[in-house]
């Protein structure tokens, strides 16, 4: 069976890609061209050259596939040119999805950033209300109106499943993500303090999983939240420094003062620089909600793997030092 995959060279996509290739399916990858995809190649994956903002190098690159796996998204808390984005997260799924008319099943990449938050403190599910104008900044805005679409084609009849993903994390996270870089962060002993925020961390491999699972056996139409247990940043530097034998940063951070760094980081690395910030204000903007999800829904429905986090993070750990990122 022909598998079109967008996405692949990150850190989910990647891991999607190989867990295909191990279950015996062609796949074809959309890679920009200066991608690095030296990771790929050994998978036997075939390579097509192309961009999301480039609607026909996706119809071609798409062309014959049975299956779709759109993983792709331009995913920054900051961004010079924010259209970008836009043209990549929702004018890019469009064309997926125009190219993948044809298509027997479709499994869409959303984020649980398109979800609402539940109330006090309890964990939000698939059916927790959102509105456009909860959305944090550009990522989560057209992540947002990027699912909206992906809903519409499939209360119009297309054979979409949505997999909502909430913080991946273990082997593999090249970029690396907001997380990876809190871990990467941590083994520098860069990281003084820590803001009272939350997340929801989850084995990226159980979400490559989950999207496996989502194509055989999710419901068209229905949202997945592929996530596992809801951990405060202050319990998951715990974890790490329980794995590394490090000490645990103790100094919390009130949220005036990480705006106030994020503001002056801001000034110095934008205005002055010229160049992307350390800490980004939409960051310190969205850690003031505890991301809390339950992924119930995707445990009952699709058999959603839940891997210890401590395994998936001893697995982050020992990447990132091998691929000498501390």
């Amino acid at each position: 069976m022909a598998v079109f995959v967008t996405g692949a060279t990150g850190f989910v996509g990647h891991h999607v890609a190989r867990l295909l290739r191990e279950a015996g399916a062609e796949v074809r990858c959309l890679v920009r061209a200066r991608s690095d995809t030296s990771r790929l190649t050994p998978l036997g994956v075939e390579l097509v050259t192309g961009d999301l903002r480039d609607a026909d190098s996706v119809r071609r690159a798409a062309a014959g596939c049975e299956q779709v796996y759109h993983v792709a998204a331009d995913y920054r808390l900051w961004t010079r040119r924010p259209r970008e984005m836009y043209e990549s997260n929702v004018d890019g799924t469009r064309a997926v999805l125009d190219a993948a008319a044809d298509a027997q099943r479709i499994v869409y990449t959303s984020t649980v950033g398109c979800l609402g938050h539940g109330s006090g403190g309890a964990p939000a599910d698939e059916d927790t209300p959102a509105s456009e104008a909860d959305m944090i900044g550009p990522y989560k805005h057209s992540k947002f109106l990027a699912e909206q679409l992906v809903r519409q084609r499939a209360a119009a009849g297309m054979p979409i499943v949505i997999v909502n993903p909430s913080t991946p994390v273990g082997d593999g996270d090249v970029k690396p993500t907001r997380t990876g870089q809190i871990i990467v962060d941590f083994l520098k002993g860069k990281m003084p303090g820590f803001v009272d925020t939350g997340l929801n961390l989850v084995d990226v491999r159980d979400v490559a999983a989950g999207h496996l699972l989502a194509m055989e056996r999710g419901r068209i139409g229905e949202r997945y939240i592929l996530g596992a247990r809801d951990l405060t940043l202050e319990a998951i530097l715990g974890i790490l420094a329980e794995l590394t034998g490090r000490t645990r940063p103790k100094m919390k951070v009130p949220f005036a003062v990480a705006y106030a760094a994020a503001y002056a980081d801001t000034f110095y690395n934008v205005v002055l620089r010229r160049r992307a910030p350390n800490i980004p204000i939409d960051g310190v903007r969205m850690a003031r909600t505890h991301m809390y999800f339950s992924s119930a829904k995707a445990v009952r429905e699709l058999g959603l793997p839940q891997t210890p986090v401590e395994e998936a993070l001893a697995r982050a750990v020992a990447w990132f030092q091998a691929n000498g990122y501390c």
